[in-house]
């Protein structure tokens, strides 16, 4: 009976031991799938920027993500993917298509826009265009930058393409080839419409596109300005971004609001070198958007520095051709080459490689790619720099390959 009552006591105490630790363990599973659901720094690329995540920068955003816009390395991000309407933070792509044509000489900033009875009719955020007025096309981009001009913004994209639906298929055409997966436009300005969706990522490559275009600064980073100024109806505008006059380094780059987006924001500052690129969208509020856009590009600045591999027009090497009128093509740096480190992260062991495409053979054409430029801190990669032909290379006649040849038969060392 002894024997027999020891053996119950003790299976009672497996059982109750075995009960507090499924408990213990439900609990951790359930606060470790919690912690997952947060938003979450992204080490990689960074160079060893450590494991630890940082804090959730934008708790009251529905999806948000930091970006350091010259390396494209992704500090943060929360729910970064999610396809949701984007409400204004579209015409990021509107000004993307309009500055390419000015750079690209299809536009000019003097180039008169008419206004048409359909892009007069939008509503929402407006610079009240009249059917049949004429701007130029700078002041048509500091109505779309500054003000959100629904209606700037469609008669821009029917000067551009003849329609607003001829230009959305240049809109979304874009977005495919940027690599965007999360992304399909409906419209030009961001008004509610079905099948009009983007993420937090998208957007943030839309935008560090979108700053390789310097000149977009000048609208995006003005506070205040005026539109028909010198007429007899003078419009002032001052920028819907905030963040342009209260925070340092501030200069752009869009605001976005429908009942069905929230408050959104595509912001960038610049500061020590440094250009941040932030998104949050779904946000319950413009104070909390603005504050949690700050907190992200605080984290940034304080926590990060650039280390350069190369500055733009370096001389980096040179690539041989088979069979081309030259027999090598020296290889420049197109831009300024540069890895993300964790500040107090020392950059003993960071190198790079030039990766060359081998057997190059002739014809070369301007801009192919003929290799890359890898960056390691020991065994990892931290990023990869696509390197591509500065000129064109014919292919060399059978006269001069044979004299190559020939000459190369008799050569004495």
């Amino acid at each position: 009976m002894f024997r027999r009552g020891t053996i119950v006591r003790k299976i009672r105490y497996v059982t109750l031991a075995l009960c507090i630790a499924v408990s213990v363990l439900g609990g951790a599973s359930g606060a470790f799938a919690e912690e997952k659901a947060k938003g979450t720094a992204n080490t990689g690329n960074t160079g060893n920027t450590g494991s630890t995540a940082a804090a959730d920068l934008a708790p009251g955003a529905r999806s948000a993500i930091l970006m350091d816009a010259s390396t494209g390395t992704i500090i943060y991000e929360k729910n970064s993917h999610d396809k949701l309407p984007p409400a204004s933070i579209t015409k990021i792509m509107t000004m993307l298509l309009t500055v390419e044509a000015l750079d690209e000489g299809r536009l000019q900033l003097t180039d008169k826009v008419r206004t048409s009875e359909y892009a007069a009719s939008m509503g929402g955020s407006q610079i009240f265009l009249e059917p049949g007025e004429e701007m130029t096309v700078d002041e048509m981009l500091k109505g779309i930058a500054m003000a959100s001009g629904n209606d700037a913004s469609v008669a821009m994209a029917e000067k551009i393409a003849g329609s607003e639906s001829a230009f959305v298929d240049l809109m979304n055409q874009k977005a495919e080839a940027l690599g965007l997966k999360d992304t399909h436009f409906a419209n030009c300005n961001g008004l509610p419409a079905a099948n009009h969706y983007s993420s937090a990522h998208d957007i943030a490559v839309i935008s560090q596109e979108l700053l390789k275009h310097e000149r977009i600064i000048k609208y995006t980073g003005s506070y205040q300005d005026y539109l028909r100024k010198d007429s007899a109806k003078p419009f002032w505008l001052v920028n819907t971004n905030k963040l342009v006059r209260f925070y340092t380094g501030a200069d752009g780059l869009k605001t976005g609001y429908t009942a069905e987006a929230k408050f959104c924001l595509s912001a960038t500052a610049a500061r020590d070198g440094l250009r941040a690129v932030a998104v949050v969208l779904g946000e319950p509020n413009t104070k909390t958007r603005n504050s949690e856009v700050s907190a992200m590009f605080d984290y940034l600045f304080s926590q990060y520095k650039l280390h350069t591999i190369h500055k733009a027009g370096d001389p980096i090497g040179t690539v041989k051709i088979e069979k081309g009128v030259k027999r090598e093509l020296p290889l420049t740096a197109k831009e300024t080459y540069s890895v993300l480190l964790k500040k107090g992260i020392t950059q003993e062991g960071i190198r790079h490689e030039l990766v060359l495409e081998e057997h190059l053979k002739a014809p070369v054409a301007a801009d192919q790619t003929v290799g890359k430029l890898v960056v390691y801190q020991g065994t990892d990669v931290l990023k990869e720099y696509e390197l591509k032909a500065g000129e064109a290379v014919a292919k060399a006649g059978w006269w001069k390959l044979f004299k190559r040849t020939t000459g190369s038969l008799f050569t004495i060392d």
